[in-house]
């Protein structure tokens, strides 16, 4: 069912250390506000919120499927993450660790251009017809 792999396929960052003065950017396109997830039958968005066994250690960001992912700020990317090790989970098991602005973070299930390197705030890979740079 697509409406179940539209709603699964959230940005997740999993702050884990904080910073008073840092404001995260535009995260993806479509959501010039960073709404948060709430709840769903996956349930709830929130740090802290329960996962099973478990606390969530992060804050859920909603983006659309196939959205553009922003660099939030100045980021060193710092290499991929393997989100699951459920080989069921693979089509939505990609991430990249990041930091900057004193704090380290993940984003989970995006499908990111590289894994190394630094990102500028609000810098993309322009994927579309390269034509016009000929």
């Amino acid at each position: 069912m697509r409406t179940a792999v539209l709603l699964f396929t959230v940005v997740l960052i999993a702050v884990l250390s904080e910073c008073e003065m840092v404001k995260f950017g535009q995260l993806c396109s479509g959501n010039s506000s960073n709404r948060r997830r709430t709840g769903d039958r996956w349930g709830q968005g929130h740090y802290g919120a329960r996962r099973g066994n478990r606390e969530h250690q992060g804050l859920d960001i909603v983006c659309n499927d196939g959205a553009t992912v922003y660099a939030p700020f100045d980021v060193k990317l710092n290499g991929k993450v393997i989100v699951y090790t459920d080989p069921k989970k693979a089509a939505i098991n990609d991430g990249i660790n990041l930091s900057g602005e004193g704090l380290c973070f993940k984003l989970f299930y995006v499908e990111p251009d590289k894994y190394s390197g630094v990102v500028k705030k609000g810098q993309m890979c322009d994927k579309s017809d390269p034509t016009k740079f000929f």
